[in-house]
């Protein structure tokens, strides 16, 4: 457990410092320039990642039961987790209506995300990486929209073509890794 928590620590750590420390973010980018904080924040957030993950896996090792879901917990996590899919797409295409809307659909995408997770499976070690991600994300989103209020941050009006290939993707990349690449890199096959 202790190379998960450290591993959620960095990552998140490093993914918070715009939320928690703005003005120390904003003198480490001028001392460092836009390629070295970016270089920092990559290779940070890389260390924190393989530590999430190799955790994680040692964890499930030695499982710890905390509770036992219902059986239609697995449904709620599947539907959350194509929202959460669609909410990433969103995130990375231009001019849709839920970027516009949403504002941070990357954000909404990790709350639905870790939800689902939560829901779905009650072992200690899925509590510790999907719980810590909600809670990271709940402030995060709140936040960033605070700050958008602050800053006049106008989003792009969203469009319905944009909106529709949002959508398209984010089931197709929801559909290719429910189907297939879940239970390959996780080894838990959610419908099989």
């Amino acid at each position: 457990m202790k190379l998960l928590i450290t591993g959620l620590v960095i990552f998140l750590g490093v993914h918070s410092v715009r939320m928690l420390a703005p003005a120390w973010r904003d003198r480490m980018r001028a001392r460092l320039g836009p390629g070295g904080w970016k270089g920092l924040y990559s290779l940070l957030s890389l260390i924190g990642l393989a530590l999430v993950a190799w955790g994680f896996d040692l964890a499930r090792e030695q499982p710890v039961l905390l509770w036992s879901p219902p059986l239609g917990m697995r449904h709620a996590a599947s539907l959350l987790t194509l929202l959460a899919f669609v909410l990433f797409a969103a995130a990375y295409v231009p001019g849709n209506h839920l970027k516009a809307r949403l504002g941070h659909p990357m954000v909404l995408g990790v709350k639905a995300w870790a939800l689902a997770h939560l829901l779905a499976t009650g072992m200690l070690a899925h509590l510790l990486l999907f719980g810590a991600f909600l809670l990271w994300a709940v402030p995060n989103y709140a936040i960033s929209r605070r700050r958008d209020r602050r800053e006049g941050v106008v989003y792009a009006p969203g469009r319905t073509v944009p909106t529709v290939v949002t959508l398209l993707l984010g089931v197709a990349g929801w559909a290719v890794f429910a189907f297939g690449l879940h239970g390959l890199l996780i080894g838990i096959k959610p419908f099989g």
